[in-house]
Parts: C-alpha cells; sequence; structure tokens
C-alpha cells in the first residue's frame, strides 16, 4: 500500500526559509514564499535577475556563495533547488532532524513537497497527484481557477467578514446556523450588493425564526 502524504497549510509569517540554488526553480520557489510572509534566503553564486532584484529592494536576502551547512542552521523550511545532484544530497544530509526539506531533483527523498495550488484571496486549492504525474497537476489546476474565478476574492472577504459579525452579534443558535448556510450561495458569490443582501437575509431569517416560535 503507497503511503499519501498529509496536507497542511504552513503559516510562514516570521520564520526563515533557506533556497539554496539562483536558477528559474529557485526564482519560482522564492516568488511563491513571498507571499507567505516569510523571512527568505537564497543561497547561490549566481542569480537570476529577479532574485538579484528582489535582494536589492530588501526583500529577501541573497548570500552569494556557495552552500555549507552553517547556511540552514536556522532554517524553517528548505529548498534543495540548484542544478547539482551532489550538492542538493549536500544539503538533504545537512538538515537537522526536525527541518523540513524538499530537493528538487528527489521527490522521494524529500520529507514535503509543494502541490500546485490555486489562490484567490483567502480561498487556497492544493493539487497533488504525488508525483505520479505534475502534468496532471498543472491541467487540473488550470481547470480550477477557470471555475474559481477572480470574484472568489471578495466574496471569501465578505464571507469572513460575516461570519465574525453572527458569532459574536447572534445569540439565537438557529438563527446563528441558518445565516452561516445562507451566506454561501452563488446568489452571494454573484452579487454587486452583498452587505444590502445580508441585511434583507438577516432580517427575513429573524421574522421566519419568530413566527416559527
Amino acid at each position: 500500500m503507497v503511503k499519501s502524504g498529509y496536507p497542511v497549510i504552513l503559516r510562514l509569517d516570521g520564520k526563515i526559509v533557506v533556497v539554496v540554488g539562483g536558477g528559474k526553480v529557485a526564482e519560482r520557489k522564492v516568488n511563491g514564499l513571498l507571499e507567505s510572509g516569510a523571512n527568505v534566503v537564497v543561497v547561490s553564486p549566481e542569480a537570476t535577475d529577479e532574485i538579484r532584484r528582489l535582494s536589492c529592494e530588501g526583500r529577501i536576502i541573497w548570500k552569494q556563495k556557495s552552500f555549507t551547512g552553517s547556511d540552514i542552521a536556522d532554517a524553517f523550511l528548505i529548498f534543495a533547488a540548484t542544478n547539482s545532484r551532489e550538492i542538493n544530497q549536500l544539503i538533504q544530509e545537512s538538515a537537522g532532524a526536525r527541518q523540513l526539506v524538499t530537493v528538487v531533483d528527489d521527490p522521494d527523498g524529500s520529507n514535503f513537497h509543494v502541490p500546485a495550488h490555486v489562490q484567490r484571496g483567502s480561498l487556497s486549492i492544493a493539487i497533488s497527484t504525488g508525483g505520479a504525474s505534475p502534468t496532471l497537476a498543472s491541467q487540473i489546476r488550470e481547470q480550477l481557477e477557470q471555475q474559481f474565478d477572480d470574484s472568489y476574492e471578495g466574496y471569501l472577504d465578505f464571507l469572513a467578514s460575516k461570519r465574525k459579525w453572527i458569532l459574536r452579534e447572534v445569540a439565537n443558535p438557529t438563527l446563528k446556523r441558518k445565516l452561516l448556510k445562507s451566506i454561501v450561495s452563488q446568489e452571494f458569490l454573484t452579487s454587486d450588493h452583498r452587505e444590502e443582501d445580508f441585511i434583507q437575509l438577516y432580517e427575513s431569517i429573524c421574522k421566519e425564526t419568530h413566527n416559527s416560535n
């Protein structure tokens, strides 16, 4: 029986994440990590123009040097993204028992990997084939990007705001449950007047709940 990975969403804000390598693969990892709020450190003698630019802007730290074990001593996550299998293996061997390492050319030897994903504000959808077919994962991601378009970003902000309000302000458990269920609908997703629609919904459900009692 093949063991599957355990999916998680990591909060990396303020965490040190080291990317060893300065090519296009490393560049993609760096750009993805910057969205998480991680403190990104790149270790590589050479780097792409994008990595150099991010370093000049102070958004990442670029150590312009060859890798040594001390480079990852304080890392929470480690990306071995060089074009040398020997160096990637050395990075893996240099990591501590409690450090998470992914090796770009050795998925089976990594203890985590980054799935293809769709991000729409607070909505995050991850797709993984367990390494069986990254191409299929990319195709599924493209399908999901069309299904869950940019409108979901504002909709998720609305849902988060209203959920907090309902939990804080609505004492009646039946009313609370109905409201939380009703705002998750196509009508609210496509509405241009969500606040007004919510007020109407609230008044309507309040009346129904009162009459049923």
